[in-house]
């Protein structure tokens, strides 16, 4: 990070100075900079030491510096989500049209989607029924999806996560 002189650490004998708002103010003695600066309650920073008379600045220096900071970390990149969908055994025509296009909303954000599917007591024993319907399902979405995870079945609980390609 860049070394700013600030305040009493200034040592040209005149500065040209800028105000909080950014206004011009001319070139004014260094005391009476700090005593504006103090009045004002900002610190007063040397912004660019090689020109001449030097260019001082009236800002809050703890905040211009975590601006800065922000600045050479850039913007965080979008974290990655896996949203769930629930699907069963006995789900309506219309139900699963409804829920293929909350899964598509959800991969347009660019997320993941957990699709799963519980059986429940005699429905364990029609589990190419369950792969059928969520073979449908993952069919509905669109031809721009990878497989992420594959189908896995553990007990009555089916589950497999997709993604945009």
């Amino acid at each position: 990070m860049k070394y700013y002189r600030l305040n009493n650490r200034i040592t040209a004998p005149r500065v040209r100075l800028i105000d909080e708002k950014g206004e011009h103010l001319g070139v004014v003695e260094t005391s009476q900079a700090l005593n504006l600066a103090w009045e004002r309650g900002y610190d007063l920073v040397e912004i660019n030491p090689q020109a001449d008379p030097p260019v001082a600045k009236l800002i809050n220096f703890g905040q211009f510096k975590y601006e800065q900071t922000r600045k050479q970390k850039g913007p965080k990149p979008k974290q990655i989500e896996t949203k769930g969908i629930r699907l069963s055994l006995r789900v309506g025509k219309h139900d699963l049209e409804l829920k293929i296009n909350q899964a598509k909303k959800f991969l347009e954000e660019g997320n993941k989607v957990k699709i799963d599917m519980i059986l429940k007591g005699r429905e364990k024993a029609h589990f190419d029924l369950a792969e059928k319907i969520i073979n449908q399902f993952i069919g509905g979405l669109s031809e721009n999806i990878k497989i992420e995870q594959p189908l896995n079945k553990q007990g009555g609980r089916l589950t497999i996560v997709v993604a945009k390609s």
